[in-house]
Parts: structure tokens; sequence; C-alpha cells
């Protein structure tokens, strides 16, 4: 049999380059591998990911397969996939073996029977799926080998041989304590299934690779017709955390409100909008982008609440042709109402948008929205998830405005029912005011890092030109509580 020579590269793809990130670059070259978890969780689906993006007539994988699982019932639902490629079984880069039931009862005949498939292959990939159907043989009472046994013998030949293996079992988490087979493994992917009242979510995690930096926790999982589909939690800080950028401010494209803010909003930094229903908060997000397109900036338009068609209508109503810039490519909208969301998938689209189109400014409308598209077993991921969102787009310079509808009781000032507020530059309050027996909207500067903003709390009105900024609300006390008086000193008697 001829030795193969050690390729120029150390590390297997998955197949997924996002799961590649997590993994440190990828799975070490002759390492032996466990994917483990949950019933449907997607790991049989992943071998042949990666099978599929690495197997070649120069470096085959051969895939063992137990008796209740043969090739044929295997290969029937994973040629769904549009990773599936037939021509690499055709021409013998992917090779299938099935262990008989005499091997699969005695350990010491499926080993034979796999070291000799495996000499005379000479894969260069190597995949027992599943694992766990070898290791629940009884403990040999006749001198039979046993599992410790078997197991270094396997994985001794296997990675003398310079194949990397992967391993797929059924596990619950509390048996990894107790099984040889975790510590001998290299590298150890854990797959698992959330179910939460109506909602079921799948996630990853690396548990172990050995001499690799990984991203720790636990990543959201998508079976799509592409196969998995991976989406980092974003933990990964930027090159250089503490570089100083200089300071820019850019506008809000609504002139009051830029001077309410000391000047505008500084680039690469996140603001939060919040009212109502009804105040304009969406509004002061299309004047946003629109006025970062007019000077050459891209934009994102994240949407939550309405379908794409009314912004376009809305934003038509003021003279804004979101259609044109979305034409022009300056601007990407991202329609994300769907159920059922992961905290994770969602943050993650929005950020591979902004990588795609270059973009400088992004609005997530709304935070209310996001967080009612979100499978519930992500709710006590929000605020972690958004924190690390903000985080990794504002250190690459880019502006975020936030929306949130605020429907308190006006007997406190309150911005938002997600606690969020700490993450943001600045917030921008508006609210509804009773005034002449008649409905008045109000907008306040609470508060502006780094610079000096405006007290004044301002009207403003909704008109065919967007927000129109008013004169400073005077003479009234209580405004903020929404239902203001005059001032003694400026109350007049009739």
């Amino acid at each position: 049999m001829t030795q193969r020579s050690k390729p120029d590269l150390n590390h297997l793809s998955s197949g997924i380059a996002t799961l590649d990130e997590i993994l440190g670059g990828g799975f070490p070259e002759f390492s032996f591998n466990l994917i483990a978890g949950d019933p449907g969780s997607g790991k049989t689906t992943l071998c042949h990911q990666i099978v599929f993006a690495n197997a070649s007539p120069e470096r085959p994988t051969l895939y063992f397969t137990v008796v209740g699982e043969p090739p044929l019932k295997m290969l029937r639902y994973q040629q769904q996939f549009t990773f599936y490629r037939p021509d690499k079984l055709q021409d013998g880069s992917v090779q299938f073996v099935n262990l008989s039931r005499e091997a699969v009862d005695d350990l010491g005949k499926a080993l034979q029977m796999m070291v000799s498939e495996v000499e005379r292959r000479n894969p260069a990939i190597v995949i027992v799926d599943s694992f766990r159907s070898l290791i629940r043989t009884p403990v040999p009472a006749d001198g039979r080998m046993d599992l410790p046994t078997f197991l270094d013998r396997l994985t001794i030949h296997l990675t003398s041989l310079q194949a990397t293996t992967f391993v797929v079992g059924e596990y619950s988490a509390p048996e990894p304590r107790d099984s040889g087979l975790f510590t001998i493994a290299d590298g150890i992917l854990w797959l698992s299934q959330n179910v939460s009242r109506n909602s079921m979510v799948r996630k990853i995690q690396v548990v172990k690779m050995r001499g690799q930096d990984t991203q720790p926790g636990l990543h959201t999982v998508r079976i799509t017709p592409d196969g998995l589909r991976v989406f980092p939690r974003m933990v990964k800080p930027p090159d250089a955390p503490f570089a100083r950028r200089p300071v820019t401010q850019i506008s809000t494209g609504i002139a009051g409100l830029d001077e309410m803010l000391g000047g505008g909003l500084i680039a690469g930094s996140a603001v939060l909008v919040a009212g109502p229903a009804g105040c304009g908060k969406s509004t002061v997000a299309i004047q946003f982008l629109a006025e970062g397109i007019s000077r050459g900036e891209p934009g994102i338009l994240a949407m939550f609440e309405e379908i794409p068609a009314k912004y376009l209508e809305q934003a038509a109503g003021y003279g804004i042709d979101l259609d044109a810039m979305i034409g022009s490519n300056m601007l990407r909208p991202l329609y994300l109402r769907p159920l059922d969301l992961s905290v994770d998938e969602t943050l993650y689209e929005i950020q591979n948008a902004v990588k795609l189109a270059g973009a400088k400014r992004v609005v997530i409308d709304s935070l209310t929205g996001l967080e009612i598209a979100l499978a519930p077993t992500f709710a006590e991921d929000f605020r972690e998830s958004l924190y690390r969102f903000i985080g990794a787009l504002t250190a690459e310079g880019i502006t975020i405005m936030m929306t949130v509808e605020n429907n308190d009781d006006y007997t406190e000032l309150r911005f938002s029912p997600h606690a969020v507020s700490f993450m943001t530059n600045d917030i921008v309050l508006q609210r509804y005011v009773e005034l002449d027996s008649r409905l008045k909207r109000v907008l306040a500067v609470v508060k502006s890092r780094s610079r000096k903003h405006s007290e004044d709390i301002r009207r403003y009105e909704i008109t065919d030109r967007g927000i129109v900024m008013g004169d400073r609300l005077e003479g009234f006390q209580g405004i903020i509580g929404g239902m203001p008086s005059r001032r003694p000193e400026d109350f007049t008697p009739e």
C-alpha cells in the first residue's frame, strides 16, 4: 500500500465557511473527530457536506454505514441537497461500505473489516455512521475484543494512515463523562434540538478541538436546501478594538434634529429612536438612510414590521424614491418578518448584507418586531446578541439606527421595554401630548455621548417632506408625563 504524502493544507474544510470560522480554520488534518447529538439534529447531513466538499479521486472518502442505514437509503435523502455530487460517486471519490450484522455484533470482526477496507482503498477521509451502533455491542464474556481496545486500535490505525476520521453518534448530554471515546477524540461537535412551545431550533457547539482557537458557545443551525447553514454568535472582537478613529459627525437628514444632537450623529455610533405607534419613527429612519445615500453612503434597511411595499409607499409620500435607491444598489432591503428566527441568524444576515453592500448606515425597524419574530428559546439571548452585533458593526465605523415602540403609561421616562438603551450613544424620544384638545407630537434628545446636546422639547410635524422640526414647546410643564399644563407664571386668567 502506498503511503500518502502530507498535503500542504493542514485543515480540512467542513464545506460551511461559517463553521470553519467557528472551528478556528476547519478540522485538523489526520484528526479523529466525533459528531454527536440528538436524533434529527443534522449529524449525517453535516458529514455529507464534509464529504462532498473535499472528496476527489486523489483524496477519496470511505463512508462506513451500519445495517440499519444502508447507503441507498441514506443517499435517497441526501441527494435532495444542492451540495450532493453524483459524479463523485461515479469516479470513486466517495465510496460506501455497509458493515454486516456479524461485524456489528463483534467488535473484533468490525475492526478487521474496517482496517481491511481502509488499507485496500487508502482513503483521505473516513466516516463511520453511526458509530454508536458499534459500541452498543454488549461487553464480551468470551474473550472477544472489548470497547477500549477497539477504540485504541482503530484510532491508531486511522491516524497512522493519515486519514481524517469522523465518527457519528446519538448521545445525550450526560453520557460523555462515562465514554472513553470523548477522551480519545481530537475534536467534538455537539448538535442539538431545542424545543420551546411550538418552535424548534437547532444549535451546534464545539465542545473540543485540540490545538485550535474555537469560538465558544452555542451557534444556530438551520437545515436548508443547500444543507446546514451555521450562524456564528459573532463574538470575535475587531482586529484593533482600541484604535482611535477621527470623530466625524453625520446628518440624520432632519435639520432641526441635527441641531438638537449637537451637530448630528457621530459616525460609527448607535442611536435609539423610541416612541409610540404612529409618531414617525420609521420616517426618521427613512430620512436617515436617504441622507446617507445622497452623500454616497450605502445603507441597509432591516424590516420586521411593515412589508417592503409599505416603506416604498411611505417614502414616496415624502418625495424619497427608495425604489430607485434599491435599483442603484445603494440601499439593500431585508424583510425578516417570518417567525421562529434566531437572534444570531437574523443579525448574521444583516451583517452579511452590510459586507456585500459596503454599507455605512444600518436601520433596524424595529427592535419590537425583531423580538416578536424570534423563536421563544432565544428570548433570553436577545440583549446579549444585540450587544455583540452593535459592537461588531460600530467597530467597523458603521452607524446604526434602531427604532423601538414605547407604549408606557407616561408616568416614567422609559425608552425601551428591552433595556437596551445603555448600548446606544444617542437616544431620541418621541411622544404625544395633548395641547388645547389636540394631539401633538414632541421630540427630545435624552442622551448624546461625547458632546453637548439640546435640552429642549420641540414640536414636530410629519409633512410631505418628512419630519419637520418646530419650535421649543414653551410655557408648559408636565410635558414628558403626556399631560402638559401651563406654568402658573405663564397663565393669564380670562
